[in-house]
């Protein structure tokens, strides 16, 4: 059995947390010690350890206890939505990178905000060597492994959604050059 210190200092978590997630009923102690503390099982570690895992995970207290009540598989649906809404929330934000950084006029300030611009990749990508054809070829490989992750990508590079489009049609007609 565990204590609220012993339970708080395992996870990183204040007295004060834990002692709200027994008020809202997120974790309630499975016994109490002769003076009244509470005490936890390894059954409520377990529980705690996916608590702490769905906060590190960006969900609210709320959808954790609805998600530590459902079966198993209203998880995955749960987590996907999640990401999904996370996924925009990073798009909105990048938008907003270029939009700060085109404000300021300054393209220094948009390299140092972890940021690219599309000129910038074109750039690095010919510094290596490639050519148009070896870009497309990258495009069409990126498109076929992963069409949402090049879709965000080309996003992040602050690419207007019509060129996006026009990229990702001509990235989806994988020619067999040889």
């Amino acid at each position: 059995m565990y204590t609220v210190g012993q339970l708080g200092k395992r996870f990183g978590l204040s007295r004060s947390a834990l002692l709200y997630y027994d008020t809202i009923g997120l974790l309630s102690p499975s016994a109490r010690s002769e003076a009244g503390y509470r005490l936890y099982a390894e059954a409520d570690v377990q529980r705690l350890d996916r608590i702490v895992t769905y906060r590190e995970a960006g969900l609210g207290l709320e959808l954790i206890a609805r998600l530590l009540q459902a079966d198993d598989a209203s998880a995955p649906l749960v987590l996907e939505r999640h990401l999904q809404q996370i996924n925009r929330e990073i798009a909105r934000l990048r938008q907003q990178q270029h939009v700060i950084a085109r404000l300021l006029g300054d393209t220094e300030v948009l390299r140092k905000s972890r940021s690219m611009t599309k000129e910038q990749w074109i750039s690095l990508l010919a510094s290596t060597g490639l050519d148009e054809a070896d870009m497309k070829k990258w495009h069409q490989e990126f498109e076929k492994v992963s069409p949402e992750a090049h879709q965000d990508f080309l996003e992040s590079l602050g690419i207007a959604p019509e060129e996006i489009a026009l990229i990702r049609r001509f990235s989806g007609q994988v020619e067999i050059d040889k």
